[in-house]
């Protein structure tokens, strides 16, 4: 799991918290946590406190890939409008992630399943160029770095076998308004499957086969959106490295664990829902998710 670890302020239109666990790998390592023992790329400050640490650990994260630098961990700083999907960036200090420069330990570097959490392209790049030959790489990106550095991320995708976007970066990655098409464009890059997160609305899967479309799971009450789309990402990946295959049918079963964690995710602050749930709970939600989108073929 490479990504981000920070220290996250975060305002909603009800609620504020303030010092809190957050980034990309961190999401993404718990929620694949669920699935089986995975293990994290990353960098800290010295600030970073050993209670902290201890939350990964306890879930089976192997942390020999997280640097620890001289200076400040990541923060970030977010407030949400009232519909939970405009969002204002308070402020960013990068501090040690800045100068981030990964070097895999050597243990990781017979990794099957790699997911590259929202980061820079370049640091992506080097962690791909250290691997043995990984079966599968899912990447998640942003439109930040299709912005800014959109030929590297190109040589990312022609790298990996799954990406996972939203609508925006669809678009962007394609150049085409359409959705469906744009999942069309992006396989043609030689993608083996496209995932469109949809937010509210879901989420679209296409490989070569066929089409998979999958509603949000209805939650009552969301506290914090932060790090939905990087559980999304990390369940994801956690399951088909469980399965040990890319079928349509564990993408498929992949993208609904996705949703999953992702719902449970953004019903509290930060890690909090993901740190208190129980495997049992994603096995009964998961159950539930399948029993609400179930129909009987009505065939004369």
């Amino acid at each position: 799991m490479l990504g981000s670890i920070g220290i996250d302020d975060i305002e909603t239109p009800f609620e504020k918290a303030e010092g809190i666990l957050g980034g990309s790998a961190s999401y993404a390592a718990v929620a694949g946590s669920f699935f089986g023992p995975n293990r994290m790329v990353s960098i800290v400050g010295e600030d970073f406190t050993d209670d902290q640490r201890r939350l990964f650990t306890s879930r089976g994260i192997d942390l020999d890939g997280l640097e620890t630098a001289p200076g400040k961990t990541f923060r970030w700083g977010g407030r949400y409008a009232m519909n939970f999907d405009d969002r204002e960036t308070t402020f960013t200090d990068l501090n040690v992630l800045a100068e981030f420069d990964p070097k895999l330990p050597a243990s990781y570097r017979d990794s099957r399943f790699v997911v590259l959490g929202n980061t820079d392209p370049a640091v992506q790049l080097k962690v791909l160029d250290q691997l043995d030959g990984p079966e599968v790489v899912v990447v998640d990106t942003m439109n930040f770095w299709l912005d800014s550095q959109r030929d590297l991320v190109d040589e990312v995708l022609a790298r990996a076998n799954v990406v996972v976007v939203n609508e925006e970066e669809a678009r962007m990655i394609s150049g085409h308004h359409s959705i469906p098409r744009s999942a069309l464009e992006m396989l043609d890059m030689g993608l083996e499957a496209v995932i469109i997160k949809r937010g509210a609305y879901g989420a679209t899967l296409r490989t070569a086969g066929e089409w998979f479309f999958t509603s949000a799971y209805p939650l009552l009450e969301m506290r914090d959106p932060t790090g939905a789309g990087d559980s999304f990402a990390g369940a994801l990946t956690g399951y088909l490295a469980r399965e040990g295959e890319l079928t349509d049918q564990n993408l498929r079963r992949a993208v609904v664990h996705g949703s999953v964690a992702a719902s449970f995710s953004v019903e509290g602050f930060g890690l909090e829902s993901l740190l208190n749930l129980t495997e049992q709970q994603m096995k009964d939600r998961y159950a539930e998710f399948l029993r609400f989108s179930r129909v009987e073929l009505d065939i004369d």
